[in-house]
């Protein structure tokens, strides 16, 4: 009986990391392309003088680049759950 304990813990544990460990990913993954963005519109403002545009710019495109990561995860975790 405490065998088959043991092994349904570490399944579990098993699968909250791997679930973690795609969340987290997701999330540097969204975090660091706006981020990118962002900057390449701030340097860009700073290099061309047109302050905050290029700036502005960048957060739609970072923005929208969430977005269609988000629906692309949403997608697929829908077609897992069939």
């Amino acid at each position: 009986m405490r065998r088959e304990d043991d092994e349904r813990f570490q399944d579990y544990f098993g699968r909250s990391v791997r679930a973690l460990s795609d969340y987290l990913g997701i999330g540097f993954q969204i975090a660091g392309s706006f981020a990118f963005f962002v900057l390449i519109g701030y340097w860009a403002d700073e290099k061309l003088g047109t302050s905050p545009l290029l700036l502005l710019a960048g957060v739609a495109v970072g923005m929208t680049g969430m977005v269609l990561v988000l629906m692309k995860v949403v997608r697929n975790a829908n077609r897992k759950k069939r």
